[in-house]
């Protein structure tokens, strides 16, 4: 299960008794790091594939991809359910085509039939679907008999993160937000523990966390470019740009005068941020300071709203970190782990699921210690018929 947007110090505000209970009988990591951009679609679909965003293809919220010949977008259904986008196979894809069956509700990219393979379950993203719903919905399909029934579900909620951007973090309304979320994954766990007793193994993560910013933190590109200068995608903590024909060295120029701002040329991106290799990689990165933010004025929008709360910062910023909790039979009790990076969670997932990985940039020994002892999950994977 995915809380968008759920940093990972929200746990130590009082308001989450079921997660904490959760983390008491599990296991949990003082934090999970994400991968940059610190952005939903790219670390929904890394935790999935195990792949920085550069091997699985999804680079944003909104990116253009010259191989393909478009832009995707979070806010079109048809980008997000068109299998080019996405360079890396899923968890799910690789079970199906192992022989398991699969149930991804509302996870990033799992609308796309991508290698051809779609769920053996699987609705249409429905931001209106009520929270009982999609837990009644898990727990359908769970009571399936055990021939139709899934080895492999999620679930996502996104109430954490639209509070974080419309209030900031540390608001009342997001303190309620995170109230709810603790609330939906205790009916969440009572739900699977009904429909399928004691041999769930429930994963809470995040894609990342938030930091506060506000109107009077603001780099206006019109105090540098020309509109006409630079095609942006992403522009909020990041700005993502192609510079128009001939003027890349002057949009360089012009943006690294701006402060609060770091600008990289594709050439120049840190190694750590693992983005220098494919042609989706635009020729210019710029990252505010936390807490800033990149907006444009234009004719149609002379004074855009600016949200008080985002996330798309360097990934190496502590409030863009994320959580990790998991209880169940394969899992070690009352255990707290340092900070890893998301990278690691699909084979964790495969060797939990049962079947062979993809290649990826996790690794298993990273998280192994998680992992109850070998012959407790041998026992389990007899009994489930992995």
């Amino acid at each position: 299960m995915s809380l968008d947007g759920f940093r990972w110090d929200y746990l130590d505000r009082g308001l989450t008794p079921h997660l904490s209970r959760l983390a008491r009988e599990g296991v949990r990591a003082e934090a999970m790091v994400p991968v940059f951009p610190t952005k939903t679609f790219p670390n929904h679909y890394t935790i999935v594939t195990g792949r920085y965003p550069a091997h699985h293809g999804i680079l944003g919220n909104i990116f253009t991809a010259p191989d393909v010949g478009a832009t995707f977008s979070l806010r079109d259904r048809g980008s997000l359910e068109d299998a080019r986008f996405y360079l890396a196979e899923p968890l799910w894809v690789t079970a199906e085509r192992q022989g398991l069956k699969t149930a991804p509700l509302f996870w990033p990219g799992s609308g796309a039939p991508i290698n051809g393979v779609r769920p053996s379950y699987h609705l249409p993203f429905d931001d209106e679907m009520k929270d009982t719903a999609r837990v009644r919905q898990l727990g359908d399909w769970l009571r399936e008999p055990s021939d139709r029934r899934p080895t492999f579900l999620t679930l996502y909620w996104s109430g954490v993160d639209n509070a974080g951007h419309e209030y900031g973090p540390d608001a009342p309304e997001t303190n309620l937000a995170i109230a709810q979320a603790d609330s939906l994954v205790g009916r969440l766990a009572t739900e699977l523990s009904s429909a399928a007793g004691g041999e769930i193994n429930l994963i809470i993560v995040s894609d990342h966390g938030m930091v506060s910013t506000g109107p009077d933190r603001v780099i206006w590109l019109n105090d540098y470019l020309a509109e006409d200068a630079m095609r942006t995608n992403e522009m909020s903590a990041l700005l993502t740009g192609w510079p128009a024909a001939g003027l890349e060295d002057s949009v360089v120029r012009a943006l690294r005068r701006a402060p609060h701002l770091t600008v990289y040329r594709k050439s120049e991106l840190p190694e750590r941020f693992q983005l220098r290799d494919g042609p989706r990689i635009p020729p210019l990165v710029a990252v505010a300071d936390p807490g800033w933010t990149i907006a444009r004025r234009t004719a149609t929008n002379p004074s855009p709203e600016i949200i008080l709360g985002n996330h798309g910062y360097d990934d190496s910023v502590a409030a863009m970190r994320a959580i990790f909790i998991a209880q169940g039979p394969a899992f070690r009790k009352g255990l707290v782990v340092p900070p890893f990076r998301n990278i690691h969670v699909y084979p964790l997932l495969a060797e939990i699921v049962g079947v062979r990985p993809e290649p990826s940039d996790g690794s298993i020994d990273s998280v192994r210690a998680l992992l109850a002892a070998d012959e407790r999950r041998q026992e389990l994977s007899q009994r489930l018929g992995v």
